[in-house]
């Protein structure tokens, strides 16, 4: 099922859809725009009512703003925020004060010392995958690679069978892609998830093991065991959060590179060059835009941001601002200074950065360690995800 073809769009700072496919295709030029044409913060009366802010120092405040914005609906859909329901995924749904609670929680589990033990496990996934097609002399880098090694590693720590990655993908393209704008799509996928992972759940209560459903058993918020509600949201977010914005990074490095032999020609002959190269990559192309619920009145370089309309923050426009970064709409692969919003800002700072940091640098070690020589077959060819995650979805490579 794709994302069926939206109203045009006749002026993209009073009438924006971030699920058009012009903005999917390239919503870098439609920022740009904004920014440099007196609209720094943009509105549509489409999903009833939202704001995009496209300077840094905007997108900057609000995410630090938790006064004013609520973190309750980090999604946009045509649900007005007062039918958004109970349903949390914490910590990204939480607000203040329960979010430090929720946060502190499962901290540990993604911190570099855990992270750690996912190396080997990572570089042996993308092997087995690279095993598939390298000797093929052809692949799509995103259907045959990216996409497979977050839901692999992912399904590795939730103690989950790799083989239900097809179910993965499909879930996470009819929550971000399809759910915001048809509700029966995105319900009824929710409700699969939900019936998928609560029955893991049931398992791992009578049979611990050293896996994340098992450490979310174990693990108190504010003194007090987590509830299944609690836990499914938490399992609920890996999916959301942990694979799709993954595959998505790891799948722009890889586009980039089949155009630009500059800059693969120095990942295959600098070992030393991939850290900086991942920071780059995520700067340049970061997938993710979150939301915010505007809780109470609040003004926005010259704009006033209405209560209970959403608020949009595209990571990636903050990252490409040239007010905030020299050279920002340049792309450099070996950036000395990149202090990039990839993660996101504030509170909601993304817990799993290390884990993605870590997938994204070995997905491409691995992958040039057997195929330093390839380039983009056809552009045309390349389709990019609609909605708050994008990324190719098909990235044709020869070698």
């Amino acid at each position: 099922m794709e994302t069926p073809n939206r109203p045009d769009v006749e002026d993209w700072e009073t009438d924006f859809d971030h699920f058009h496919v012009d903005y999917s295709a390239d919503p870098y030029s439609i920022w740009k725009d904004m920014r440099e044409g007196g609209c720094p913060v943009a509105h549509t009366d489409r999903f009833h009512g939202v704001y995009l802010p496209t300077r840094h120092e905007d997108i900057s405040a609000i995410a630090h703003d938790t006064e004013h914005f609520s973190s309750k609906s980090v999604i946009v859909n045509d649900l007005p925020v007062s039918d958004i329901g109970s349903f949390r995924s914490p910590p990204i749904t939480s607000d203040p004060p329960e979010h430090q609670d929720h946060r502190r929680a499962l901290l540990p589990a993604f911190a570099p010392k855990a992270i750690e033990k996912w190396i080997p496990i990572t570089r042996q996934i993308c092997n087995d995958l690279l095993d598939e097609f390298s000797d093929s002399g052809s692949c799509d880098a995103s259907a045959d690679y990216a996409q497979h090694i977050p839901v692999k590693v992912i399904a590795r720590m939730i103690g989950i069978p790799e083989e239900d990655g097809d179910l993965f993908r499909k879930w996470v393209h009819e929550l971000l892609e399809i759910g915001p704008t048809n509700r029966n799509v995105g319900q009824q996928a929710a409700r699969e998830v939900f019936d998928y992972f609560g029955e893991y759940l049931k398992a791992r209560r009578a049979d611990p093991r050293d896996d994340i459903v098992t450490y979310f058993i174990e693990t108190k918020v504010d003194g007090q065991p987590m509830d299944d509600s609690q836990i499914l949201g938490g399992l609920f977010l890996l999916l959301l959060a942990g694979i799709d914005t993954t595959w998505s990074s790891i799948g722009s490095s890889f586009w980039h590179l089949g155009q630009h032999p500059k800059d693969r020609r120095r990942l295959a002959s600098d070992s030393t060059s991939f850290d900086p190269a991942v920071e780059e990559f995520l700067r340049f192309y970061s997938p993710v835009t979150m939301a915010r619920v505007i809780t109470d009145e609040v003004e926005i370089s010259g704009t006033t941001l209405c209560p209970g309309q959403r608020v949009l923050l595209p990571f990636a426009a903050a990252n490409r601002d040239t007010d905030f970064m020299e050279d920002a709409d340049t792309f450099q692969i070996d950036r000395e200074v990149n202090r990039h919003s990839a993660f996101g800002l504030g509170i909601h700072r993304c817990l799993g950065s290390n884990l993605a940091r870590m997938e994204i640098k070995i997905a491409l070690e691995e992958w040039f360690r057997r195929i330093p020589e390839f380039e983009l077959t056809d552009p045309k060819v390349v389709t990019w995800s609609s909605g708050q995650v994008r990324g190719p979805r098909h990235i044709p490579l020869q070698w």
